[in-house]
Formats: structure tokens, sequence, C-alpha cells
């Protein structure tokens, strides 16, 4: 097997995402402690489980290819950062091998079952998000940082439970076998089409993106004597509110911004993937989401899945990468 390919430039990058289905990028410095310390390991993943076009290992040195650490916001050495089919999936900072091996092994093995749906899948509360639509460059899922004892939603269906809107599996709906009775792995709206979501993170947060899946079963498929639910067309964000707003307080203050959704926004995944003003959406400690209504007639609005993307952490100036492993002072 091959040993680690070292990027001589930003083309030879995006040649080797292009050639390979999954790729694994060491982002490193010679001044590094904790990326030396690590470095054989890496050697030894690349040589024991690297397959040509399938599973690709690289080095990126941060000081000689400054513009690739900055795209993918490298503030940490080392940062390994995952990608399929040329999308980045998942990002570890950090001297971390077994989390680094594990991580890897059961992302080639979704890729050689040949997962379904986009950009990544997986099953349960481990291992890589499922995602309906694609990342943005340079961005990465940050849906784990949402504190989940903490979420909530006003005027859903009892039926329902909010934790499933951040489940990592595929939607049942995307499935050969969709759930039925008490399995249900989506959340409806109560009385009429509007919904409060409360999202607290455990950590600030920079949001790029905003990613809703929303599945409703057309009219012939649908056993039930009512209309369908509808697909969110309008929604308002809210940011670092202390708790949930009222339904009368969220339509009288203004939102840090509104979004209308076209039916044609809406992906063969029944995802949408919406862009936020990214100033406007700095340090972020909670998020709400106010469904204002739905596209279509029905008195019902359903999610399947949400998904943040953007930035955890606070971010750092190029020129200021730390190193991830050594005790201060050293």
């Amino acid at each position: 097997m091959a040993k680690p390919i070292e990027i001589e430039s930003t083309e030879h990058f995006s040649t080797v995402l292009k050639e390979s289905r999954v790729v694994v990028a060491d982002f490193y410095a010679n001044w590094c402690g904790p990326c030396k310390q690590i470095a054989p390991f890496y050697e030894q993943l690349s040589r024991s489980i690297a397959k040509p076009k399938v599973l690709t290992f690289v080095k990126v040195n941060t000081e000689a290819q400054r513009a690739l650490a900055s795209e993918f916001a490298v503030t940490a050495l080392p940062t390994f950062i995952l990608f399929r089919d040329g999308t980045l999936v998942e990002k570890v900072k950090g001297a971390d091998p077994q989390g680094l091996r594990s991580l890897i092994e059961k992302l080639a093995k979704d890729v050689e079952a040949g997962g379904e749906g986009g950009s990544s899948s997986a099953s349960g509360s481990g291992g890589l998000a499922w995602r309906g639509a694609e990342l943005p460059r340079g961005y990465t899922d940050i849906s784990d940082v949402v504190d989940v004892r903490g979420l909530e939603l006003l005027n859903a269906d009892t039926d329902f439970s909010v934790r499933t809107l951040f489940n990592k599996s595929k939607p049942s709906a995307l499935g050969k076998n969709p759930s039925t009775g008490d399995e249900k792995d989506w959340v409806e709206s109560d009385i009429d089409e509007q919904m409060l979501l409360f999202v607290p993170f455990n950590s600030a947060t920079k949001l790029h993106t905003l990613q809703l899946t929303s599945l409703p079963p057309t009219e012939g498929d649908d056993d039930d004597d009512e209309e369908p639910p509808n697909r969110p067309r309008m929604i308002k964000l809210f940011t670092n509110r202390p708790h949930n707003l009222g339904f009368d307080e969220a339509e009288d203050i203004d939102p840090t911004q509104t979004i209308e959704i076209e039916e044609s926004d809406w992906n063969q995944n029944g995802t949408v993937s919406l862009p936020l003003r990214f100033v406007r959406f700095q340090n972020i400690s909670t998020l709400v989401v106010f469904v204002v209504d739905g596209e279509g007639a029905s008195d019902k609005v359903r999610l399947d899945r949400v998904r943040l993307i953007g930035e955890s952490g606070e971010k750092r100036e190029m020129g200021k990468l730390e190193k991830i492993g050594d005790e201060p002072g050293e």
C-alpha cells in the first residue's frame, strides 16, 4: 500500500479529490510537535488501508500551502479533514490516533457498501451523519454542537420527538420501507402550520448554511384521509435568544434573517440548503427557527432533518495556528 501523498499545490489537491472517493488530509507544520508524534501512525494507516481511487491519504504542509489551510479553515494543528466524493464530511482536530482510525474505517466501509443519500450516510447516533445535500466548500457539519437536552419545539404534534430532527440516520421516508405506526422519525405541526424550534449550542458557533429536509407523502402515498402536511415555505431565524419565543413575539420582532423557499429549491432528497448572511451569524449561542407557513393548502408542516453548517469554536487567523497535544510551554 502507498504512503501519504505530499500535496504540492492547490491544483494538485483538487486533482486528488477528483480521482479518489475518499481523501484523508493531514494538515501539519514542521514546527508542530504533536504533528510529528502522530506522523508515523498516519503513514502506517495509509500503508495498511489505502486503496487506489477509493481511499487516499495526503499531507498538506500549512506553511507551504497557506491557501489550502485558509480555504478549509484550519485553525489548529494537526487537523485531519475527511472528504467524500470531493466534499468535506468531517474535521478532526488534534492527535487522536484511535479516533482518527475509527472515523476513517467507518467512512471507507460506507463507500464500499455503496451508501445512498447525500454527502454521507450513517445510522443511529454514532458515526457520520446523513445529509441530504452537499456541504459548502470550506465548511463542515456542526450539528454535533447542538445541546439536545435543551431542544424545544412549540406547536408540535405530541406523536413526534424534537430530537429526531438531529438524528444522524437517513430519513425513513427515503428508504424502501418508510416508517409507519409509532416508528416516526420526523415531526409535524399540531393545530396549524407554524412551529418554533429552539436550538441551544454547547459552544460558540458560526453558522453559514441551514439545511432542512422535509419529505411529506404525496396524496396517493398517504393512507390517511387528511391532506398530507406541507414543506416549509417561509422561515424566520433569530439568534442568541435566552429561551424560545412565543408566536406573537416571533411575529412582532425583527428576525436575524427571513428566508422564502421556492418549490424548485428542494432537491431529490427533499432537502434545501439555505445560505445565511454569515456576518449576522457569528458567535451564536442559540438559534430559533420560526416556520411561518407551508407551501400548500394543508394546515400542517413536516420536518424530517435539520443540519447546521459552519464553524464551531473560536476561529483563529492564519499565522496563529495552535498545536494540540503538547503541554503549555513545550
